[in-house]
C-alpha cells in the first residue's frame, strides 16, 4: 500500500503541485500585506502561522499521495460517520466566533471539521455512485438525499455555517448530474425546484441569523446601507476598483493595513491582491486557478475507473466552487457567504483540507498506469 519509486516520481503530477504552490505563496505575501502593522506598532504573525500550516499541509499531500487512494473508496463509510459526528460534536461544545459555532477547540489548537468534511462527503458520494453504472432514478436519489445528504446539510446550518452547506448541496448536485440522470427524473426536479423554490425561500429566510439577512440584503442592493450591511462589498469594490490595471504596487495598498476592509486576509483577500497587483496581476492570479481546474478535469477524464473519475470531478468542483463564489462576493455579484479562496485565504484548516484535496486529485492522476498495482 506505501511504495514511492522512480517510475512514481516521474508520472507525479507536477503541474498541480507547482500551480497551488504557486498560490499559497502569493496568498502568504497578501496575507503579509494585509495584516502589516502601520507605525511603529509590532507585525502581525498570521504570515507566519500560515507558512507553518503550508509546511504541515505539504507533508499531509506527499502523505495522502503514498497511499493508494482505492482505500479511500473502503473506508469511506467510517470516514463519513465520523465527519458527522464531529460536526454534531461542534452543536453541542464547539467554539464559538464571529457569531457562529464551528470550531472544535484541543487548547492548544482549533480546527473546523466542516473544512475536511467537504472532502469526505465527496468521497462517501463517490463511492456511493461508483457502485451501479446506471444513471441515477428517482428512488437512488432519493436515498442520497436521506441517506447522506440531509443530516450535515441540516447540521452546517445549524451551527450557521451557510458557506459549507450551500456547498455540499452544490457538489452533490454537480456530481448527481455527472453520475448521469434519467431524462424523466431531471424532467420532474426541475418542475419541483420551480414550483417549489419561493417556499423553500421563504422557510430558510425565517431560519437564517439577522447578519445572514443583512448580508443578502446587502447583496441586492448594496447602497441600502453603505456604511452598515453594504460596507464590505462597497470596501471590496473600492479596493478592486483603485487597483485599476498594473496596481498599486506591492505594500502600497491601503484598504487592508488601514482598516477599510474587514476580513481582509481570510475571505476578501482577492480584494486586497486586486489593490497591490491590478488587473494584470489579478488575470495571472486566475490563471493559476485555471489550470488547476483544467487540470483537475483532465485528472477526471483520464481516470482507471468510475470511483476516481467522480472523486477527482467532486473536488474540482468544490474548487471551482470555492473560486467562483469567493471572487464573485468580492466584485459584489455573489452574496458574502464566508467561502474562502482556496490555498489564498488564511486559515490552517483550509489550506490543510485544500492540500488533502489536491494530494488524492495527483494521487489519482499519478496511479493511473496499471504499473502502481
Amino acid at each position: 500500500m506505501f511504495r514511492i519509486d522512480r517510475r512514481f516520481l516521474q508520472n507525479f503530477d507536477w503541474v498541480t503541485f507547482l500551480t497551488i504552490i504557486s498560490i499559497s505563496f502569493i496568498g502568504i505575501i497578501t496575507i503579509f500585506s494585509a495584516t502589516r502593522q502601520l507605525g511603529d506598532s509590532p507585525q502581525a504573525s498570521f504570515y507566519i502561522k500560515q507558512i507553518i500550516w503550508l509546511a504541515i499541509s505539504i507533508c499531509a499531500l506527499f502523505v495522502i499521495v503514498s497511499f493508494d487512494y482505492t482505500w479511500l473508496g473502503r473506508i469511506a463509510l467510517p470516514l463519513y460517520i465520523t465527519g458527522v459526528v464531529l460536526l454534531g460534536i461542534v452543536l453541542v461544545a464547539g467554539r464559538v466566533g464571529m457569531g457562529a459555532q464551528r470550531w472544535i477547540s484541543l487548547g492548544f489548537f482549533s480546527f473546523q471539521p466542516s473544512e475536511f468534511f467537504k472532502l469526505i462527503f465527496i468521497i462517501m458520494l463517490s463511492g456511493y455512485y461508483s457502485l451501479s453504472q446506471e444513471a441515477l432514478d428517482t428512488s437512488r436519489l432519493l436515498r442520497v438525499c436521506f441517506m447522506i445528504v440531509l443530516l450535515p446539510f441540516l447540521l452546517l446550518i445549524r451551527q450557521p455555517d451557510l458557506g459549507t452547506a450551500i456547498m455540499i448541496f452544490l457538489i452533490f448536485a454537480s456530481l448527481s448530474l455527472a453520475k448521469g440522470l434519467r431524462k424523466k427524473l431531471l424532467v420532474i426536479l426541475v418542475i419541483i425546484g420551480m414550483v417549489s423554490l419561493p417556499f423553500i425561500g421563504n422557510i430558510l429566510w425565517t431560519g437564517l441569523k439577522d447578519y445572514q439577512k443583512n448580508r443578502l440584503i446587502a447583496f441586492i442592493d448594496p447602497q441600502t446601507d453603505p456604511t452598515g450591511i453594504g460596507y464590505h462589498i462597497n470596501q471590496s469594490k473600492v479596493a478592486i476598483g483603485s487597483g485599476e490595471f498594473a496596481g498599486k504596487g506591492f505594500l502600497k495598498g491601503t484598504q487592508g493595513p488601514f482598516r477599510f476592509l474587514p476580513e481582509k486576509h481570510t475571505d476578501f483577500i482577492f480584494a486586497v491582491f486586486a489593490e497591490e497587483w491590478g488587473f494584470l496581476g489579478s488575470l495571472f492570479l486566475l490563471a493559476l486557478y485555471f489550470i488547476l481546474l483544467i487540470r483537475g478535469l483532465d485528472t477526471a477524464r483520464k481516470a482507471k475507473d468510475d470511483f476516481s473519475r467522480l472523486l477527482a470531478l467532486g473536488i474540482t468542483f468544490m474548487f471551482s466552487i470555492y473560486l467562483f463564489v469567493n471572487v464573485g462576493m468580492t466584485l459584489g455579484i455573489m452574496p458574502v457567504v464566508g467561502i474562502p479562496l482556496p490555498f489564498m485565504s488564511y486559515g490552517g484548516t483550509a489550506l490543510l483540507s485544500n492540500f488533502i484535496s489536491a494530494g488524492v486529485l495527483i494521487n489519482i492522476r499519478t496511479r493511473r498506469f496499471s504499473l502502481f498495482y
